[in-house]
């Protein structure tokens, strides 16, 4: 089990750097969603899978008996997913202002700080 999201962990790594290297904008922000995803998953196999019982201590009892589940990865997966989404709520808005005012999604055509037109800038001040 652990292998095989191994794997898909890998394939996702591979596919947001894929995505994150294009010259659209809107790939790109799937590239961040997608390695926000893979960094999760990440962290949850590595919290290692399985059938263990849930982090609860009997009454009777001043430690665990046996071994318990770690709920570490969870609370820190639960905390990035709620970081990510609103990273990629203020990214998304962000795309699309830029949209809105050049037209365009392409990195290459959104050159209005660097026109090509002009020379280099100075090399000292």
């Amino acid at each position: 089990m652990e292998t095989a999201l191994a794997f898909v962990v890998g394939c996702l790594f591979a596919v947001a750097f894929y995505l994150l290297l294009s010259k659209h904008i809107i790939r790109m922000l799937l590239g961040v969603v997608l390695l926000g995803n893979a960094v999760n998953l990440l962290i949850f196999t590595a919290g290692r899978l399985g059938p263990i019982a849930p982090p609860i201590i009997p009454t009777e009892l001043a430690a665990p008996d046996g071994p318990i589940a770690n709920p570490l990865p969870q609370a820190l997966i639960l905390t990035a997913i709620v970081i990510s989404f609103s990273f990629f709520a203020f990214l998304l808005v962000l795309t699309y202002r830029a949209y809105q005012d050049l037209g365009t999604d392409d990195t290459d055509q959104m050159r209005i700080a660097e026109p090509e037109d002009q020379g280099l800038p100075p090399l000292g001040y």
